[in-house]
């Protein structure tokens, strides 16, 4: 349904887990996939899964905590493919320290925050120049499971994704009159190794996290399929209407492709139509 032949896709996390479904997702579309993480085996195997299905990608071995080196991957993105990237999905994250706020080490806090929302800030800040001279450009931010109900024993995690809305919900006013949209996902619990992080944890994690890892590990959670065709959406010109919002997998997503939305829909309170 989409088609994204030729267009530089950029994704920060594509190692692993949500980041590496969607970007063999984007190319599977056709696009050519800059692949960004820390880990050189897990982008070597990523970027092997999307050759050998007749993709195009390009490995991009950085830590997105340094924005020195998000804006030198971006540039040899440029290099390689003739552009700058036009869609940037941002999907690195980590758990970081489970258990209750209270007997956390405060040292482990940095990693959290410099990951999952300093190394967002960094990737947007990277490529939005060269989308605002363009005029156009899509930026996605994966958001968490606990961004709008709360999560106990994932304080740090949760409270780094809930800033990452208000994020987008910001950038998304500030670059509207450059044609730039700026949406949150929401994926929806899969199986990654995130799950298997919490399963270690026990009782750290809480009995309800434990228990809905369990089914996740049993089921593999939300199906990649879902996951990409929302990407896919906020990614493509359908979506032209939509920014500064956050819309989840199980979203009543479809109907937003031809309609005007709500000023207070999907936002980070999450306002529903009453």
């Amino acid at each position: 349904m989409y088609s994204f032949k030729a267009v530089p896709v950029f994704v920060t996390g594509a190692g692993r887990g949500i980041g590496k479904r969607l970007a063999i997702g984007f190319a599977a579309r056709g696009a050519r996939v800059g692949l960004l993480a820390r880990s050189k085996a897990e982008l070597d195997l990523c970027h092997l899964e999307i050759e050998h299905a007749g993709g195009s990608a390009l490995r991009l071995r950085a830590d997105t905590g340094d924005y020195e080196q998000v804006t030198a991957a971006v540039e040899r993105m440029r290099v390689q493919f003739g552009a700058y990237p036009q869609v940037l999905i941002c999907s690195a994250a980590i758990l970081g320290p489970i258990g209750p706020f209270g007997e956390s080490n405060p040292k482990s806090w940095q990693e959290v925050i410099q990951t999952n929302l300093v190394g967002s800030l960094n990737a947007c800040r990277a490529v939005l120049p060269q989308m605002q001279q363009r005029r156009s450009g899509k930026i996605i931010l994966l958001s968490g499971g606990g961004t709008t109900p709360a999560r106990p024993n994932f304080a740090l995690h949760e409270a780094s994704k809930t800033a990452l809305i208000r994020f987008v919900e910001t950038l998304a006013e500030e670059v509207s009159d450059s044609n730039i949209q700026v949406n949150c996902l929401a994926p929806g619990v899969a199986y990654t190794h995130m799950t298997d992080q919490i399963l270690a944890a026990g009782e750290r994690a809480g009995w309800q996290e434990i228990e809905e890892a369990k089914q996740v590990r049993m089921t593999g959670g939300v199906p990649a399929e879902k996951q990409i065709e929302l990407a896919l959406f906020l990614a493509s010109e359908q979506s032209n209407h939509i920014s500064g919002r956050l819309i989840d997998v199980r979203d009543d997503w479809k109907k937003l492709r031809d309609k005007t939305v709500n000023a207070d829909l999907y936002r980070l309170r999450r306002v529903q139509k009453g």
